[in-house]
């Protein structure tokens, strides 16, 4: 029997797809969360799709008896780390909170891992790392400058891994820089089901389509790009996921990879909407509004150096990240909390 995989955050938008990603597989995995942003009812929809329940831990990577519980009864064969909070906006309004998850969690995580001789980790990092980029797409390479405290404890876990591995060159890390993960697993059982206001453009999308939300607002139609709306680089949650899985299998030894996860390729604001329209044949009501506070003009990858090192690229494309999300968002109009 194949030795499972501790999948932090497993019950949330990419780590329950990248469970099922893992699972189809033929690895075993374990999901430890607090469900502190991720609903039990996700755990039902993984049997459902796995045809077999999924080992869940009901945990807290803060509670240091509860990991050396979790890693004295599996013997695993590495970490994959989602755990952690995630919302940009409020880690403005509560940055402690976000230092004592991201960062205090993590170390936790990790001096537990290293109690139970487990030094195989994929780390979830973020585009936000690199703050404002000079250079567009970015490489790995460039500057690292978070503009928020959410950026801020991605970096200083990527610099807690950084120096980890230079001190015990045992470890085999792979910190994974995505980008906007969009899109739902083809099923429609999974998807993104965030609490209150989405932060995100795609679920506010999805909702306005519902009639849950009145509009979208587009904040800024004025910046350097094609039409003046901001660009990112969006990713089908299933190819993030694969993304995932090849890291994984890239960490045979032991060694240090850090890669972004990307299109390459960028969309703006106003060709999501445009696109998420023509192809779910529903009208999205918006408006322009005021530039938000923060806001780049433009983000996307070089992903270049994923499809070197892990041998991932992306394959599902922008008409189908707006179907899946569609298909996901209008099957659970009430997200987790809609009955099967």
């Amino acid at each position: 029997m194949t030795s499972p995989i501790l999948i932090t955050g497993g019950t949330g938008f990419i780590g329950s797809h990248t469970v099922v990603t893992l699972a189809q597989a033929g690895q075993p995995v374990v999901i430890l969360d607090n469900l502190c942003n991720s609903s039990r009812n996700v755990l039902e929809r993984l049997a459902r799709l796995n045809a077999s329940p999924i080992e869940f831990v009901e945990a807290d990577i803060r509670d240091a008896k509860a990991l050396d519980a979790v890693f004295a009864r599996y013997n695993f064969a590495g970490v994959i780390h989602f755990a952690g909070l995630k919302a940009v906006g409020e880690s403005v309004a509560q940055p402690l909170r976000y230092f004592e998850n991201n960062v205090g969690g993590t170390i936790n995580l990790l001096q537990a891992m290293d109690r139970a001789n487990v030094r195989r980790i994929v780390f979830s990092s973020s585009a936000t790392v690199y703050g404002d980029p000079e250079v567009v797409p970015i490489p790995e390479t460039a500057a690292l400058t978070a503009t928020n405290p959410y950026g801020r404890t991605k970096l200083m876990c990527e610099d807690a891994l950084r120096e980890l591995h230079a001190a015990d060159p045992r470890w085999s890390i792979a910190i994974l820089r995505y980008f906007n993960p969009v899109g739902a697993h083809e099923s429609g059982l999974l998807g993104e089901a965030p609490n209150g206001i989405p932060n995100n453009l795609m679920p506010f999308i999805t909702q306005v389509a519902l009639g849950q939300r009145e509009y979208l607002q587009i904040f800024g139609n004025d910046y350097d790009t094609p039409d003046g709306t901001g660009v990112r680089d969006y990713l089908h949650v299933m190819d993030l996921a694969a993304g995932h899985l090849a890291a994984l299998q890239a960490l045979d030894a032991p060694k240090l990879l850090t890669v972004n996860l990307g299109t390459g390729q960028g969309v703006s604001v106003q060709q999501m909407v445009d696109t998420f329209a023509r192809v779910n044949q529903v009208p999205i009501a918006h408006r322009v509004v005021a530039r938000r506070p923060g806001d780049v003009a433009q983000c996307l990858a070089d992903a270049t150096l994923a499809k070197q090192l892990l041998n991932w690229q992306t394959t599902l494309d922008l008409d189908r990240m707006c179907i899946d999300a569609w298909r996901w968002q209008s099957m659970n109009p009430q997200g987790f909390d809609t009955p099967l």
